[in-house]
């Protein structure tokens, strides 16, 4: 349903070319770098509730570079142009927070539609759906071992729900979407389906540095989420008893496979069928809510911006107003 225009939102995602914008935002990240006329400038990534922006500070001192750094709050002026299809940020005067300025970084970033209490509640109701003893126990002790950081970690550092709480509301949906699929093919096994859901991401618990200015760790660039899972896996196995069931392995092959292609991180394919169906879901859920976020900030009857995630496709916007028909 497209219930409001972009004018009626408010937040870095909606402005437009060539508007002016005043306004807090939290540093994402800030690299320096070198103009063509051997000048420094600052690349800065600002963002907040809504979303983000690339900005360029022309002109960057060694102060700026001290103090422009990931995790703290601005006050921001500039202007809003177009490059490369992507909106930019050109800034005109930027400072940081003043003490007695009434603003949060949790004010600043971006969440799951549900809370906390709300996402931990849908978990432990399909947890206890799954029968098999050998899947459950791992599954419950896997979860019991992260139970913070699942619930509020984001499920990438970009592309799909990164955000607060963004790994577990994209279990949570596939979760979901899961159950509709095993009532229209009753022979799929649940146990394994639901049980690979809640653990093919949890290895960017480790992969990924935490909730804000998020970045890989050492082990996520060396190893990645899914080696770092197929081994935590092994070792509670290992550790509950039961290595040598075959559920085990069934496991383990499914957060191998749920990438599906060696280039996309996935040294195998699926090669059974709740295998492939958790790489459809986990795939069909990330684009949905990379392409909600892009036309969330795209006006009716415009495209909008190119979506790195989608090969670099813009997509439209239709003009009329679902909610009117």
């Amino acid at each position: 349903m497209i219930a409001k225009g972009c004018d009626e939102l408010k937040g870095i995602a909606y402005y437009k070319e060539g508007e002016h914008i005043k306004d807090f935002l939290l540093i994402k990240s800030a690299t320096r770098g070198t103009a063509s006329n051997g000048k420094p400038f600052l690349t800065i990534i600002l963002q907040d509730k809504t979303g983000e922006i690339d900005a360029k500070l022309w002109g960057s001192s060694p102060e700026d570079e001290r103090e422009y750094v990931a995790g703290v709050i601005v006050l921001v002026e500039g202007d809003i142009n177009h490059f490369r299809g992507r909106n930019q940020l050109k800034i005109r005067n930027i400072r940081l927070k003043a003490e007695n300025e009434a603003i949060r970084k949790s004010d600043l970033v971006m969440a799951a539609p549900l809370s906390v209490s709300e996402l931990e509640e849908k978990v432990t109701q399909y947890l206890f759906e799954i029968k098999n003893p050998v899947i459950q126990r791992l599954t419950r002790a896997l979860l019991k071992k992260h139970q913070k950081d699942f619930f509020e970690y984001p499920a990438a550092m970009s592309i799909h729900h990164n955000f607060l709480s963004g790994l577990a509301f994209h279990v949570c949906c596939m979760l979901d979407m899961a159950r509709e699929v095993v009532r229209m093919y009753p022979e799929i096994d649940s146990d394994l389906l639901y049980s690979g859901i809640l653990l093919h991401d949890m290895g960017k618990l480790k992969e990924l540095s935490g909730v804000t200015s998020t970045t890989y760790t050492l082990a996520g660039n060396l190893l990645g989420h899914i080696s770092i899972m197929i081994d935590e896996i092994g070792e509670t196995a290992k550790e509950l008893g039961i290595e040598d069931r075959e559920e085990v392995l069934l496991l383990q092959h499914m957060v191998l496979s749920h990438h599906e292609n060696p280039e996309w991180g996935s040294p195998k394919p699926p090669m059974f069928k709740e295998a492939e169906i958790l790489h459809m879901l986990d795939d069909m859920d990330a684009k949905i809510n990379v392409m909600t976020r892009a036309i969330r900030k795209t006006r009716p009857g415009e495209f909008s911006e190119r979506i790195f995630a989608m090969n670099n496709r813009t997509l439209y916007r239709p003009a009329f107003d679902a909610g009117d028909q």
